[in-house]
Formats: C-alpha cells, sequence, structure tokens
C-alpha cells in the first residue's frame, strides 16, 4: 500500500491533470463524439467564434491584415471586431487545434481545454500554499465546473471560458506582496497572467485590473502596512506595473481605438440594471442540474440564466466558511480576510446598479408624510454600482454587471480548498493516509452530485446553407445582402461567409453597430423600394437573399423585386436570390 501511495505522489501532477480530462470529458459528454461538426445547445455565439477561427488564420496567414478589422463584413465601411469580442488568448488554444480538425473542432477543443486548464491552475495555487493534493483537487474541481462556467459553455461563449489564469494571477500577486525582497518570478507571473487575461475579454481584464488593485490595496492597508515603507516592496509592485502595462495595452488598443472613435456604446442605468444580478442567484443551483434543474426553473424566475448562473455550491459555501472561522488557527488567515473583502466587493458590484430580488427591482414604500414632497410613492434601492457608472472609466461600457460575481466564485473556490486543508490537518487525519483519501473521494463526489448538469441531449451541427454553397460558384462581382433586413446582423450570417467567400453588407452587431449600418437600416428595413436599390447599388451589392420563409406575401413580393429591376437568379432551399444588375 505504501508503495503505491508513493508511485501516485511520484507522479500527482500527472494524475492530476488526467483528472481534469477525464471529469471535462464527463461533464460535457457526450461532446467528445460530436466535436467535428457539431456544438452543445443552439446556434448562437458559439458560431461567432468558429467563423473567428477561421478568419484569424485567413487575416494572418493568407492576407497578411490586421486581424482586428475585417474589410469584408460592414462592406464597403469594413467592420472592427472590437465592436464585439476578439479573444486572441483563447484562440492560441483553438487555431492550432483547427488545423487538426476544422475551426469547429477548434472551438470545441479550446472550451474543453479551458475546464482542464482552469481546474489545473486553481489545484496548482492551493497546493502549493496548503500542501495538500487534495485541497489543491477539490478548489480546482469547483473552479473548473462552476455553474458559471458551465452555463456561459452551454452558450457558446469561449471568451468568458478563458478563466484560466485568474489563479496564477492572483497566486503570482500574493507571492509577489508576501516578498521582503525584489523577486522577478512572481512579478513575472503575475503581469503574464494579466496580459493574458486582457486578451480573454474586456470584461475578464476590466475585473482583473479592478480587482488586482483592491488586492494589492486591502493587503497595503489590513494586513501588511509594515510593507508600505520597504523599498524593495516598491521595486516588485513598480516592476510588475511597468512590465504588465504593455502586455494589457496590446489587446485592448483595438477597444481603446475604437471607444475614441465612438464606436463602444455607453448602457443606460436602465439597461444595465435589467442585468444585474439578485442575491438570490448566487444560492440558486443551476437550471441545467441533472436532479433538480427542472425544478428551479419551474419554481423561480430563471429567465436570465446566462448571466444569473453565479452559483456558489453547498460544499463550497460550507468550506468556505469554515475556512473563515478557523483562520485564526492556520498560517493563511491573511489570505482568508483578503479573500472574504474580494467576495464582498464582487458580490456588491454583481448586483448592480439597484436592489433586486428573483430578478425583480426592489422598490420601498416612502413614507405618507414624504409622499407630498418627493411626488413618489415607492423607491428603489441604489448600490454602489449606480454611482460607478459616473465615476469609474468605462464602467458604463459594460452590458452585463452581474458577470462581475464571477471574481466572488474564484476567490469561493480557494477558500473551498483552505477548508480541505484545515481539516486535513486535524489530527485525526495524521498518519492516516486513507482516511484523508476517502474524505477527499466523498467531498469531490458531492460536489459532482451539486454542479453536474447531467449528459447533454441538445447538439446543433455547424454548417452553411445550400445557398451559401451556390453563392460559392458565382462569380465573385459582388457583395451579398440578406432579407428581412434584420437578418444582416445575426451571428450565422457572418459563418456563412466563410462558405460563398464574398462580401456581405452586415456583421454580428449588437449594440455597437457601425455607422454605415445605422445610416443604412431605416431605409433597407423598408425594402423593396427604389430607394433602397439605389442605395444596395451605391453599397456594391450583387447578390440580394431573401428568405421566403420570413414572409407570407412572398409572391407579391418577388413581384416588386422584379418590377424593381432585380434579376430572379435561384431559388436555392427556399432561399430566392436576385441578382443587381
Amino acid at each position: 500500500m505504501a508503495k503505491f501511495l508513493s508511485f501516485v505522489r511520484r507522479y500527482s501532477g500527472l494524475w492530476v491533470l488526467l483528472y481534469f480530462v477525464i471529469l471535462t470529458l464527463v461533464f460535457t459528454y457526450p461532446l467528445i463524439f460530436r466535436m467535428r461538426d457539431q456544438v452543445v445547445g443552439q446556434i448562437g455565439d458559439n458560431i461567432y467564434f468558429i467563423w473567428l477561427i477561421r478568419w484569424y488564420q485567413k487575416a494572418l496567414l493568407v492576407l497578411k491584415i490586421n486581424p482586428f478589422f475585417d474589410p469584408f463584413l460592414n462592406y464597403p465601411e469594413g467592420w472592427s471586431l472590437a465592436s464585439t469580442d476578439t479573444a486572441p488568448t483563447m484562440m492560441l488554444l483553438a487555431i492550432p487545434a483547427s488545423w487538426l480538425g476544422g475551426a469547429t473542432w477548434g472551438f470545441n477543443f479550446a472550451m474543453l481545454a479551458s475546464f482542464v486548464l482552469s481546474g489545473w491552475g486553481m489545484y496548482l495555487w492551493v497546493r502549493h500554499i496548503t500542501g495538500y493534493t487534495l485541497a489543491g483537487l477539490l478548489a480546482g474541481t469547483v473552479f473548473a465546473f462552476l455553474p458559471y462556467r458551465m452555463a456561459h459553455f452551454l452558450v457558446g461563449h469561449l471568451n468568458l471560458a478563458g478563466t484560466i489564469f485568474f489563479p496564477f494571477l492572483f497566486w503570482s500577486l500574493h507571492r509577489l506582496l508576501q516578498q521582503p525582497h525584489w523577486s522577478w518570478k512572481p512579478i513575472v507571473g503575475a503581469a503574464i497572467s494579466l496580459g493574458l487575461i486582457s486578451g480573454t475579454s474586456p470584461y475578464y481584464i476590466y475585473m482583473a485590473v479592478l480587482f488586482t488593485s483592491i488586492f494589492i490595496g486591502v493587503y497595503f492597508l489590513g494586513l501588511d502596512r509594515k510593507q508600505l515603507r520597504n523599498v524593495e516592496f516598491w521595486k516588485n509592485i513598480l516592476s510588475f506595473g511597468a512590465l504588465a502595462f504593455p502586455l494589457v495595452l496590446l489587446p485592448m488598443l483595438p477597444y481603446l481605438s475604437f471607444n475614441e472613435q465612438g464606436g463602444l456604446a455607453s448602457r443606460s442605468l436602465d439597461y444595465a440594471s435589467g442585468l444585474s444580478a439578485s442575491p438570490t442567484d448566487f444560492i440558486l443551483p443551476s437550471t441545467d442540474h441533472f436532479l433538480i434543474g427542472r425544478w428551479i426553473v419551474a419554481h423561480f424566475d430563471r429567465s436570465l440564466w446566462i448571466e444569473a448562473t453565479l452559483y456558489v455550491g453547498i460544499i463550497p459555501l460550507v468550506l468556505g466558511g469554515l475556512a473563515f472561522l478557523k483562520r485564526k488557527s492556520t498560517p493563511w488567515s491573511g489570505l482568508i480576510v483578503l479573500s472574504m473583502v474580494m467576495i464582498l466587493v464582487s458580490f456588491t458590484l454583481a448586483l448592480g446598479t439597484h436592489l433586486h430580488w428573483m430578478n425583480q427591482k426592489v422598490f420601498l414604500t416612502v413614507p405618507a408624510f414624504l409622499q407630498e414632497r418627493l411626488h413618489l410613492s415607492s423607491i428603489s434601492v441604489p448600490l454602489p454600482g449606480k454611482y460607478l457608472f459616473s465615476i469609474l472609466p468605462l464602467f458604463s461600457k459594460m452590458r452585463a454587471l452581474a458577470r462581475f460575481g464571477f471574481m466572488a466564485l474564484i476567490f469561493t473556490s480557494l477558500l473551498a480548498g483552505l477548508g480541505m486543508a484545515w481539516i486535513l490537518n486535524h489530527p485525526w487525519f495524521h498518519n492516516h493516509s486513507w482516511r484523508r483519501i476517502w474524505l477527499g473521494l466523498a467531498l469531490l463526489g458531492l460536489v459532482f452530485l451539486d454542479f453536474y448538469p447531467g449528459p447533454y441531449q441538445s447538439f446543433a451541427r455547424v454548417d452553411a446553407r445550400p445557398v451559401d454553397y451556390w453563392l460559392a460558384e458565382q462569380p465573385a462581382d459582388g457583395a451579398v445582402i440578406q432579407f428581412p433586413f434584420a437578418q444582416n446582423k445575426d451571428q450565422d450570417q457572418v459563418y456563412y461567409t466563410l462558405i460563398h467567400q464574398k462580401p456581405f453588407v452586415g456583421g454580428f452587431f449588437s449594440a455597437n453597430q457601425p455607422a454605415q449600418f445605422q445610416r443604412i437600416e431605416p431605409v433597407l428595413d423598408q425594402f423593396p423600394t427604389q430607394a433602397g436599390v439605389d442605395l444596395l447599388q451605391e453599397l456594391g451589392v450583387r447578390y440580394v437573399i431573401l428568405d421566403s420563409h420570413q414572409y407570407e406575401n412572398i409572391d407579391q413580393l418577388d413581384q416588386e423585386f422584379r418590377s424593381l429591376g432585380l434579376e430572379f437568379a435561384q431559388d436555392v432551399d427556399g432561399q430566392y436570390v436576385y441578382l443587381i444588375p
């Protein structure tokens, strides 16, 4: 038995990596058998990232142009990818994999790799702090398979799956702050981690920079003020800032440039309030849970489940609470307090601009003697997020403030590992390796039961329409436009350009619509009109695609198209193709 345990410990890093690989395949089953041409769930944001993989390859290797600007979308003006997400860090995982099995396979591989590497990073951090493999394993399992991550996996948010480097960032930061002398390892580790986070999502780098500042500030003021008089300590901090600044700035340049041009829209308070979290979001299990998910949907308002899936988990909550209660009897007391502060700040920011309960804004009744003076019978409860709109730069650009809750989940995972380590350090487990193993297996099993979504039943095939293959065979003598006009800003239309290889008037536009698109939308929403035909000629459009399934009066519409001089070319599976002379 001793030899077996010695063998396991000797190759513990390899076994842990294999453990996360196997658990990832279980949590995402049966995706592993459908990776080449299918995605979990429905077609949505996932197909944009599949297009993005191919676009990076084409821009960098074939066209040799800036990959953050596509001259063939929003044609002829072109489209800045900074209006949505560029995710270059996740492309580092997806593109090499796509060379083996195609863009869809590369997308799925990057998604699966994010589970493995996120869990592995948290494992390494907690194991380094505590010395306990089981504590690291539990914290890594919690972090890798958080319902938050599973929800964004299901809807195809490859950018938000990029949680890999957060454990490395705060691990390196904590080491940096504890260094009595100048040390390059934590400086480089923290700076590179921050730079890689910058390449995952604007949301994540905004959170990371904000919470890095809070992390350092709380450590200064609350845990070790003597360090403020340490010259070597300031060398560490300044060196970290100097190295991190260009690494963070480089992936953010397209966004900053786009914002200077007025491209990034500011959100209104009402809009941000609508995507704020409720305290209940942190305690309600996922709607995809294999046992109680349907019951949750039936009894609670989970209409915002994508952004509002912030479930902490029972085991992390209990172990994290234990770590906090027993902090004075551990060597990690300062880190535990620091983690609690980060959790509270994250929780508060996730609640957004006004207090909500069960996704409904909370209103308090105004006392009768004040109602006439204030001309109000009730009032909402403002939160710090409301005031940060006018204080913090770029804060008003955030679409879903509920995402700030992710930072609480990072430190909850950490505290779960520290709570586990406190238990393993109890005298009852001394010299009893099997007791530790059985406890670890029991707690890991409970985490699995708490988080497991069950085998996925819904898959969508990633493919273009027959009309796109038909278009691919036609001369490249003009751009393509789709009707109804609203379809031009769908993600799937962007993907179709990979097949027909022609310029496209639309793009993946949401809040940040290009100036050209805003100009043409009012005219083309009323198409067919002569003004619309003139505008299409101005835009260089040759192929007009009419989705006949979206119209009841298709025969009348066909006659109107022909009367305006459009030449009917082909009916391809219900997609009518017209040519503009």
